[in-house]
C-alpha cells in the first residue's frame, strides 16, 4: 500500500482523537488552569540561542483555550522558524473520575507512537521527508510526535523549571581531525583574520594529535533550554517530563503543590551545573573518560 496513504489515513485517525480530546477537556471539570506563554522564534533567529527568555503566565479560560490549542499545534506559521520549536507548557488540573480523559490521553500517545513508527520505517532522510510533507503538507513532525504527559495519582507538588540539554557524538581521534581539517578550509566564520583563524585551527589540531591513538571522543553541544515539568512524590520518588506541552493533573489532591515557570535567565548560574573542560571549545570536544 502507498506510504504517503498510510501517513495520512494515521495522521487522520491521531487528529480526530485530538479533537475529541479537546472537546472533552473544554467540557471537563477543570479546576485550575495556568498557560507559560514563550516569545516565538522568526527564521533569523532560529540558529541563536536566547540569553533571556521572558514568560507570560495566563490563568483562568484564556489558559485553557490556549492549552486546548497546544495539543493541535502540529503545522508550521508562515514565517516562522521550523527548526525551533514552540513550546507549550502549562499545567491544567482536572477531575477525571470515570477516566475518560485519562484513556483518551491513553489512546493519543499510542497513535503518536504509530505515526512516528510509519514514518520512521522510511530509510532515506529525504524519502521521509518527502512522503511526510506530501501526505501531510506543512506539517511539524516532531510537534505530531510529542507526548502528552499526565498523572492520576497524587503527587506532592508539581513544579517547572528550564533544562539545559546536550545533543552527543561520539567520534575517534582520526575522525576529530578529519573534522579540524575541514574547519581549516573554510572561510573564517569568526570575527578574526583568515591568518589567526588558520592559526587557531591548527591550535586545536596539535591538541587532539597529542592524544593517545585509540582515545575515545565526544562533542558535547548544548542545545536550546526547554521546559520541563517535576513531579515530585517523595524525596526519593520523583520524576521529570518534558514541558514543551501542557501537562495535565487528574483529580488532584487539595494538598498539592504547584509551581509555576520562572524566567530564563542564561547570566544565572547553576550550582548543579558542571564545568566541561573542553579540549576544543569552539566545537565542544572533550576526552571521554
Amino acid at each position: 500500500m502507498n506510504i504517503n496513504f498510510l501517513i495520512k489515513a494515521q495522521f487522520d485517525l491521531l487528529q480526530n482523537h485530538l479533537e475529541l480530546f479537546s472537546k472533552e477537556l473544554e467540557s471537563a471539570n477543570i479546576i485550575s488552569a495556568n498557560y507559560y506563554s514563550l516569545p516565538g522564534y522568526d527564521k533569523e533567529q532560529e540558529h541563536t540561542a536566547p540569553e533571556k527568555i521572558i514568560v507570560n503566565e495566563l490563568t483562568g479560560d484564556e489558559a485553557l483555550k490556549k492549552i486546548i490549542f497546544s495539543y493541535n499545534d502540529l503545522f508550521l506559521e508562515f514565517g516562522k522558524s521550523g527548526k525551533v520549536l514552540k513550546r507549550h507548557p502549562g499545567i491544567v488540573l482536572v477531575e477525571d473520575k470515570f477516566k475518560h480523559l485519562q484513556n483518551r490521553i491513553n489512546s493519543i500517545n499510542i497513535e503518536k507512537v504509530k505515526f512516528k513508527e510509519l514514518i520512521l520505517s522510511i530509510p532515506n532522510n529525504d524519502a521521509r521527508f518527502e512522503a511526510v510533507h506530501s501526505a501531510v503538507p506543512n506539517l511539524i513532525t516532531l510537534a505530531a510526535y510529542r507526548k502528552i504527559h499526565c498523572e492520576s495519582e497524587s503527587p506532592f507538588s508539581v513544579r517547572f523549571s528550564w533544562m539545559k540539554k546536550h545533543a552527543t557524538k561520539t567520534l575517534t581521534k582520526d575522525a576529530a581531525l578529519e573534522m579540524l581539517d575541514r574547519s581549516s578550509k573554510y572561510s573564517n566564520p569568526r570575527a578574526i583574520d583568515q591568518e589567526s583563524w588558520l592559526k587557531a585551527v591548527e591550535t586545536e589540531k596539535l591538541r587532539v594529535q597529542s592524544l593517545q591513538s585509540d582515545s575515545k571522543l565526544r562533542i558535547r553541544r548544548p542545545t536550546r533550554v526547554t521546559p520541563e515539568v517535576n513531579i515530585r512524590f517523595t524525596a526519593t520518588n520523583r520524576y521529570h517530563v518534558s514541558g514543551a506541552l501542557p501537562f495535565i493533573m487528574l483529580n488532584p489532591s487539595k494538598k498539592l503543590k504547584v509551581g509555576s515557570l520562572p524566567n530564563y535567565d542564561a547570566s544565572v548560574n547553576d550550582p548543579r551545573k558542571r564545568e566541561y573542560n573542553f579540549l576544543v571549545d569552539r566545537i565542544y570536544l572533550e576526552k571521554k573518560e
